[in-house]
């Protein structure tokens, strides 16, 4: 008999759920709050174990034309230092690396261009729909399965329901009970503007990260390199509302990144809307399984983007969930396999950001200086030091084939 999943959520990780869920013969609805399905745009960071994921579930080849492979990853100096800014710390060599080192590319993309090619390959593949304007409000466990809430009373019964809701879960909240994020004390800026607004203005090709004391930026490029996304992470405390989509005041953005390199201060003053969010994150959840109904994604283990892993590590929970709950094994198999991983990258990604915005004058020399002389001397170190993160296979990992 084809057994039924409940997806709650439509954004990447609900949307690759689903699709290696149907894949592997269930049935799939997929219940999306908002009343059309469109994805906000910014940019997005798909290192090779993302990649992996992508080229198996046969998205790749939709979305080949909207890829950009950086050709390095760098650290610079974001602050003028010594009179001059954009000084490079470090370069890491990665279009001609990392398919040969990690079994895939490193490739970014708009968000909104990964996203509709996930529905695009969902309605390719039989037994999976969407429907929007679907308000779940909570669950109840059932015989064979658990059933969701919707607003007006009605119901949606499934052998499997899985929380891709986000940051504000109804599905944890029922779950777990009201959380309370922590507020790092950072906020923030994202935007996307053409790369021909900067006209002569020299930037770095491959993606960028620029530090400095109190803040940092990240540049890359999408849509083929015809777009760059900028985002910008300030301590402040004047901002606490978490969020995806509230504006903010480019007067505020351009005082913020005052002073820093003429490529960025292009970028700004291209800007037509940037958006803001403060930045919360939570300790790793109590459990992430009952009974029927799981979590994934930010719904789960919501991370700083400091290291540009929470749209991937959403697609390794889908992944992982659809090979295990389709092999009938124990769901807290599931978290027992994910929780620590992801628990990992979440406190890399602090400790990331905290090691950017270290990069006043007197600390320059201490935290920097060793990151400069691997990258003068022993690039291979530094390409070393993602393995734990870009080698993973989390298909091989789910069915018992790789180290985990």
């Amino acid at each position: 008999m084809t057994r039924k999943a409940i997806i709650v959520g439509a954004g990447i990780g609900g949307l690759s759920c689903a699709l290696a869920l149907a894949l592997r013969g269930w049935q799939v609805e997929v219940l999306e709050k908002a009343p059309e399905i469109s994805e906000v745009g910014a940019g997005l960071q798909i290192s090779p174990n993302g990649m992996r994921l992508l080229d198996s579930l046969s998205v790749t080849p939709l979305i080949e034309d909207a890829l950009f492979e950086p050709p390095a990853i760098e650290l610079r100096l974001g602050q003028s230092f010594a009179g001059k800014t954009g000084r490079r710390v470090f370069s890491l060599p990665m279009k001609d690396v990392a398919a040969q080192k990690w079994g895939a590319r490193f490739a970014q993309i708009h968000r909104a261009d990964l996203h509709k090619a996930l529905i695009r390959r969902l309605g390719q593949v039989a037994g999976a729909v969407v429907k929007t304007s679907q308000q779940v409000t909570g669950y109840v466990q059932e015989k064979n399965g658990a059933s969701v809430y919707l607003e007006g009373a009605d119901r949606r019964h499934g052998d499997l329901i899985v929380g891709a809701d986000g940051i504000h879960s109804a599905i944890r909240t029922k779950m777990l009970g009201p959380d309370r994020p922590r507020f790092t004390g950072n906020v923030a800026w994202r935007l996307v503007v053409p790369t021909a607004a900067l006209g002569d203005v020299s930037l770095p090709e491959g993606g960028c990260i620029w530090a400095g004391p109190g803040k940092h930026a990240v540049t890359t490029r999408v849509r083929g390199g015809s777009e760059i996304n900028f985002v910008g992470i300030v301590e402040q405390d004047s901002w606490q509302e978490e969020g995806w989509s509230l504006p903010g005041a480019k007067e505020d953005l351009a005082k913020d990144f005052a002073g820093w390199d003429d490529g960025l201060q292009h970028i700004i003053a291209a800007a037509e809307q940037p958006f803001r969010w403060a930045l919360h994150d939570r300790a790793p959840l109590a459990t992430w399984v009952d009974g029927a109904v799981v979590l994934l994604g930010d719904a789960a283990h919501p991370m700083l983007p400091s290291m540009a892993q929470g749209a991937v590590q959403a697609l390794e929970d889908a992944v992982v969930l659809a090979e295990i709950a389709s092999s009938r094994r124990d769901l807290k198999s599931y978290e027992a396999l994910r929780k620590p991983r992801t628990s990992s990258v979440q406190a890399r990604s602090s400790k990331n950001l905290r090691l950017f915005h270290r990069a006043g004058f007197a600390q320059l020399p201490l935290f920097f200086g060793p990151l400069w002389a691997a990258g003068q001397f022993a690039p291979s170190f530094l390409n070393n030091q993602q393995n734990w993160i870009y080698a993973y296979d989390a298909e091989a990992a789910a069915t018992g084939n790789a180290a985990r």
